[in-house]
């Protein structure tokens, strides 16, 4: 190659890196992104045998690593710890929120320092934060009503009675609505986050609705209900229950836990794949959701009883409640979480948090809500 000929080589690399660089996006070139899995314990019930009191950091680039136990709430001597019920990250606001049975924390995701430690009327379950992250939405345990919570200060800003038996919540992506669940009641409440009142139903299903969830439009409900091996199907438009779907070739059996045969669902969040606890078989099973009703079409041994799936932001990896981490493509188990004394991690309530050059970007959610618009 001649001189002149190495310039110019030279010139078109110039421009190429140069054109490269300005559609690419500017994080690309700061610092690379990283996924962390946070866990909260204890998230089977109150048992510490599953990974102890705090929240477990894990790397999901590093083979899902074991990085740290961040503390959260002291043992004290003579009473039992407090079950964790729900886990909700907001990387707009830096902030991971734990409800227990009592109370609910705020964690700064940076300092890893509890900024504000509640206790609400009525206790506390299954709470959500809004996109935003200056809004949570907290039911008390399984009791008449919801609280609207400043997410800033924890204090109560509403109060959403719904004689439901308040549960399971979920805050819609666009920071809309915000659906409610509840042990007392066969139907789905979809409330207005603007007014906190109750605008709309869904249903009634087949029974009491449990673990549930809804598709990136919000057009679609999937919902486990007390008695059935399976799934039932809503639809958020109408308020009518569309199509109820029960597991072939496996019988309902005794459960541990939860007192219903499926006690988990999640949505892929490509929303291709609709994936369902199976408690007393040991196994969460596989429906293709781009037809309806979803067909089943696989099914994965598990070490314990799920009660609990959500996914990871790309949708590479499950987490049933189990501690197993499974590659979605290929369906296989690739590893276990274990904490730092080398004990088997199991917990019901986990979120994806990524980070950036130490700070919080991007937040996963514990429910496995499908991401597609």
């Amino acid at each position: 190659m001649s001189p002149k000929q190495v310039i110019r080589h030279l010139v078109l690399v110039a421009a190429s890196a140069g054109a490269l660089a300005r559609s690419a996006s500017p994080t690309a070139f700061l610092s690379p992104e990283h996924h962390f899995l946070y866990v909260a314990e204890p998230g089977i019930r109150n048992y510490v045998e599953y990974g102890g009191v705090g929240v477990l950091v894990y790397d999901m680039d590093a083979g899902h690593k074991f990085v740290k136990r961040i503390p959260t709430f002291a043992e004290v001597a003579g009473e039992q710890p407090e079950n964790v019920k729900g886990v909700a990250a907001s990387a707009t606001t830096g902030r991971l929120f734990v409800s227990t049975i009592k109370r609910v924390a705020a964690i700064d995701l940076k300092t890893e320092q509890i900024l504000w430690n509640r206790t609400y009327e009525g206790g506390a379950d299954r709470l959500a934060v809004s996109p935003d992250g200056k809004i949570l939405y907290v039911p008390s345990l399984e009791g008449p009503h919801w609280h609207a919570v400043d997410a800033a200060t924890g204090d109560v800003l509403a109060k959403i009675v719904t004689d439901s038996g308040a549960h399971n919540t979920i805050y819609g992506s666009d920071g809309r609505y915000v659906y409610l669940a509840g042990l007392k009641m066969p139907k789905l409440l979809i409330a207005d986050a603007a007014s906190h009142k109750v605008v709309k139903e869904v249903g009634p299903f087949g029974n009491v609705v449990r673990p549930f969830t809804i598709n990136g439009a919000q057009t679609l409900c999937f919902v486990n209900v007390n008695d059935l091996l399976g799934f039932e199907v809503g639809d958020m438009k109408t308020g009518k229950m569309l199509h109820r779907v029960e597991v072939a070739g496996y019988a309902k059996g005794p459960v541990k836990r939860h007192g219903c045969p499926s006690h988990g669902i999640a949505l892929t969040p490509d929303e291709k794949e609709l994936w369902l606890a199976d408690g007393a078989n040991e196994r969460v099973h596989i429906f293709d959701a781009t037809v309806m009703p979803p067909r089943q079409v696989a099914t994965i041994k598990l070490r314990d009883q799920p009660g609990w799936i959500t996914f990871s932001l790309d949708g590479r990896y499950g987490y049933p409640s189990t501690g197993e981490v499974i590659d979605t493509r290929t369906r296989k188990i690739v590893t276990a979480l274990t904490d730092e004394k080398g004990r088997a991690v199991q917990s019901e309530k986990v979120v994806e948090v990524v980070m950036s050059d130490g700070r919080p970007t991007r937040n996963g959610d514990q429910f496995g809500i499908g991401r597609k618009k």
